[in-house]
């Protein structure tokens, strides 16, 4: 069975856009912390995305290993966004490219499915599509890179819940910036 792993950038206030979807408050992060994120993305298997953040993704990191400025960690984060094998959870787009696959149905479902078979841990993105995940138990690791600044409102990281999901904290680590970085996995 697959593991899953949900793991974002955020405010300290547990946000990860403030409002109007305002991502502008995490900067470009640190060197250490894209390497961080890039070797993640390269111990993964598959990435699941919701809609919202397939779009921020995919607006940029098909041509992102192109950009005259682009470091070593971004362009190898470019080339392994690329090839990695993604499905993009929407009812509203009609087509994705990039070795992406789009499922338009139930998506709890075709999560659980997806975590029944063997490979490598899938990883999930998106507060809304995560948030659903949340919800149904299907949640195996949190990945928390808190950077201090307080927006006061917008898209949350924690969706609310029905039970308490209790956590054993598997990994501390600070990057330069006051990035803070925390791995907890689910007690089951």
């Amino acid at each position: 069975m697959r593991k899953l792993i949900y793991g974002m950038n955020l405010t300290l206030d547990g946000y990860i856009a403030a409002a109007g979807d305002d991502i502008g408050w995490s900067g470009p992060p640190s060197q250490e912390l894209f390497q961080w994120w890039l070797d993640h993305e390269q111990a993964s298997g598959p990435s699941l995305y919701g809609r919202k953040l397939w779009e921020a993704m995919s607006s940029y990191w098909p041509t992102g290993d192109q950009q005259p400025d682009a470091t070593p960690a971004e362009i190898g984060f470019a080339r392994t966004w690329r090839n990695k094998p993604k499905v993009v959870f929407s009812s509203t787009i009609d087509t994705v490219g990039w070795n992406t696959r789009l499922v338009t149905g139930d998506a709890v479902a075709e999560i659980t499915r997806l975590k029944s078979e063997d490979g490598a841990p899938m990883t999930i993105g998106g507060a809304t599509l995560a948030g659903a995940a949340m919800r149904a138990g299907l949640i195996d690791e949190y990945v928390i890179a808190a950077h201090p600044v307080l927006v006061g409102s917008g898209t949350p990281f924690f969706t609310a819940l029905d039970s308490w999901v209790n956590l054993n904290l598997v990994q501390t680590r600070t990057f330069p910036g006051g990035v803070v970085l925390t791995r907890y996995e689910t007690r089951r």
